[in-house]
């Protein structure tokens, strides 16, 4: 029988704008937590987006799209509540969670993430 995977809990918290869903997002691509295809076609509906509003440059919310899955966080480009991955790589079971940094939304970052990492 192998060795046990080691269990990695994760919290990203800071300023709102950040950066903190597109670098985590980012992470969880780079590690293999999700594949290639599905960026690709959150990067398509991202620029869509972007032109529909017409704002430029948000291309880059690929990666926090991962993350980001209400409607209102992609339209505002704001992380409104937490959102919780889970992947595992040869090593590591890795959860992480990507919490709102707006003001209006501490609690959402407080409540959430307490209540997950109790869990895991």
């Amino acid at each position: 029988m192998g060795k046990e995977k080691t269990h990695i809990n994760i919290v990203v918290i800071g300023h709102v704008d950040s950066g903190k869903s597109t670098t985590t997002g980012h992470l969880i691509y780079k590690c293999g937590g999700i594949d290639k295809r599905t960026i690709e076609k959150f990067e398509k509906e991202a620029a869509e987006a972007s032109i529909r509003r017409e704002k430029m440059g948000k291309g880059s919310f690929k990666y926090a799209w991962v993350l980001d899955k209400l409607k209102a966080e992609r339209e505002r480009g704001i992380t409104i509540d937490i959102s919780l991955w889970k992947f595992e790589t040869s090593k590591y079971y890795v959860t992480i969670i990507d919490a709102p940094g707006h003001r209006d939304f501490i609690k959402n970052m407080i409540t959430g993430t307490s209540q997950n990492f109790e869990t895991h």
